[in-house]
């Protein structure tokens, strides 16, 4: 099978520029080592489909380039346009341009659509004020007196990307964003990553759709057992049914 070994992949992630560089990434919880010395490369205004199999390692990963307290991260670096983010805590690296959406979605409890925005909101807004928001998520702009919990699931997935959005972000983390989702909703989220790569800004996507989330992806990087097993377009992975079967199971 033609795919990149971790090996090669560590040393294309220490040599070639990149706007966010995964160098040797390895994450455990208590003593599980779950993150195997995992490294890549994700280029400026690039959309990375990150991918495996359950229990793969994607999104201790991805919780573990988020700085995230949990798993815990005991070697490796991290590098945002020039800056270590390895040794950050979750809100600094916030604050320099990382925006984690959960799975869950974490959708504040009691607070409007609008006040949700308003809370995540830099002040002042640099590149995304509300109404740029709205534009681009008209529905929140329609509900944005309603209470985000009630939101239907669509809807509350693209509050939850709007308010990372909101923190002028320069990395967007998204987590199994079309969970649970119809797929007319998909499709409406999936034009909605497109028009914010147009706007410079660079994706992380895990997801257990892998077919869709290589069609809309520019690169791929496939996990397996916590280790970097693929490291290509996304277009080399769909037309290479032996790799998806072995390490997608589709």
């Amino acid at each position: 099978m033609n795919t990149q070994t971790l090996d090669k992949n560590a040393n294309h992630a220490a040599t070639a520029p990149a706007y966010l560089s995964v160098w040797d990434l390895e994450a455990y919880y208590g003593e599980s080592y779950i993150v195997q010395g995992v490294s890549f490369n994700v280029h400026e205004g690039e959309i990375l489909a990150l991918l495996g199999r359950n229990g793969a390692g994607k999104t201790s990963t991805l919780r573990a380039i988020a700085r995230l307290a949990s798993p815990e991260v005991r070697r490796g670096e991290i590098w945002l346009d020039h800056k270590p983010l390895h040794n950050m805590k979750a809100h600094e690296a916030s604050q320099w341009g990382l925006g984690l959406v959960p799975e869950d979605r974490r959708i504040i409890s009691g607070l409007t659509v609008e006040e949700n925005l308003r809370l995540a909101q830099i002040a002042p807004p640099i590149g995304w004020s509300l109404e740029r928001l709205y534009d681009l998520f008209p529905r929140l702009g329609e509900r944005k007196n309603q209470e985000g919990t009630t939101l239907s699931g669509g809807e509350q997935q693209m509050l939850a990307i709007a308010r990372a959005l909101a923190r002028d972000i320069k990395v967007l983390l998204l987590d199994e964003p079309y969970e649970g989702l119809a797929p007319v909703i998909v499709d409406e989220i999936e034009k909605t990553l497109g028009i914010i790569k147009e706007q410079g800004i660079t994706t992380i996507l895990v997801e257990q759709n892998a077919i869709r989330a290589l069609k809309l992806a520019d690169r791929a990087v496939i996990l397996d057992t916590g280790s970097v097993v693929f490291d290509g377009t996304a277009k080399e992975v769909l037309e290479n049914a032996e790799l998806r079967a072995e390490y997608l199971a589709i």
